[in-house]
């Protein structure tokens, strides 16, 4: 059965990957974005598909439309972007929730929110599940979007159960591929586009800590099962690659697959960066039967050729 569905932030890196998916199944999407960090040229070849429709929309404002689901997807998600305006980005998070729930609740949609690893900030537990309760600054440089973020998901479950909202909650945890932002400042965009620039790749710290990174198809498939579980099951629930590496090895697989003649140089680690992020993901095997089919090497690849025709 064709669906109306809304995308909140669809122009974006996530949005427009996802665009693409529900389209392709049939559906018929309303994307809906600011072009704050998402770009109209990620969803350029959708403009002449009739099931497709490009608003231009801030959702700290209000909107209103008819649809059956709403994938809230709008916030700037790189420390540069939410670091540019971070009140701005508070008010994303939160009113844009708020205003997503208020339109769900009004037309009875189910309602996804993209929350995000970073509610559990530099975490003391390792990897993380969803019943961790993290470890954040309220009011250091990354809070506009560590407790905006938090904020959103407490929004929410209270709309769920005060009002009967259907709601899903999704943690996404570092994600790239194709149609990433190449000045986001996120570090596989940095690495290659650096690479590719034949430019110095810069590492913060001593390049020792972790991250754990998903290829966007990956994600994708996990969001669109979490979309379809049944009513009893709104998460969250934790989707990414459990694959850890250090910065440094990720650095040099760049270096490796580029064939660049960069070297690696080292700044100091920004304020509250965290040391380690890995998901926990059993719940996410086992409620959605979800796990990352996209090894590191593949993904990269494809992100790699993505740059080369942008650069």
């Amino acid at each position: 059965m064709k669906k109306k569905i809304l995308v909140t932030g669809g122009a974006g890196f996530i949005g427009s990957h996802l665009c693409v998916r529900l389209l392709n199944e049939g559906n018929e999407v309303a994307c809906l974005d600011n072009y704050f960090t998402g770009q109209k040229r990620n969803v350029i070849n959708l403009i002449d598909n009739p099931y497709f429709e490009l608003i231009r929309h801030d959702i700290t404002m209000p909107y209103f439309i008819e649809v059956d689901e709403i994938y809230n997807l709008a916030c700037p998600a790189s420390p540069i972007h939410y670091q540019y305006n971070p009140i701005k980005t508070i008010k994303t998070s939160v009113l844009g929730a708020i205003n997503m729930l208020g339109l769900a609740k009004r037309i009875k949609a189910k309602v996804l929110q993209a929350s995000t690893s970073e509610v559990y900030g530099d975490p003391e537990i390792h990897p993380q599940p969803e019943s961790y309760w993290g470890h954040v600054n309220p009011i250091g440089t990354r809070a506009c979007y560590d407790e905006g973020k938090r904020c959103a998901e407490s929004l929410f479950v209270n709309y769920h159960k005060q009002n009967n909202v259907r709601i899903k909650i999704i943690r996404i945890f570092n994600t790239y591929g194709p149609k990433m932002h190449p000045s986001d400042g996120r570090v596989v965009s940095n690495f290659i586009v650096q690479a590719l620039k034949e430019e110095d790749i810069t590492i913060y710290g001593d390049g020792k800590q972790t991250r754990s990174f998903q290829y966007i198809d990956d994600l994708i498939e996990g969001m669109i099962r979490l979309m379809n579980t049944g009513e009893d099951f709104i998460g969250p629930v934790n989707v990414g690659n459990p694959d850890e590496l250090t910065m440094l090895k990720l650095a040099q697989k760049v270096i490796e697959l580029t064939g660049t003649k960069s070297k690696i140089v080292y700044q100091p680690l920004p304020a509250d960066d965290p040391m380690q992020r890995n998901p926990d993901i059993t719940l996410a095997k086992k409620v959605l039967n979800w796990e990352p089919k996209i090894n590191l090497e593949e993904g990269l690849i494809k992100t790699i050729e993505y740059f080369k025709s942008i650069v």
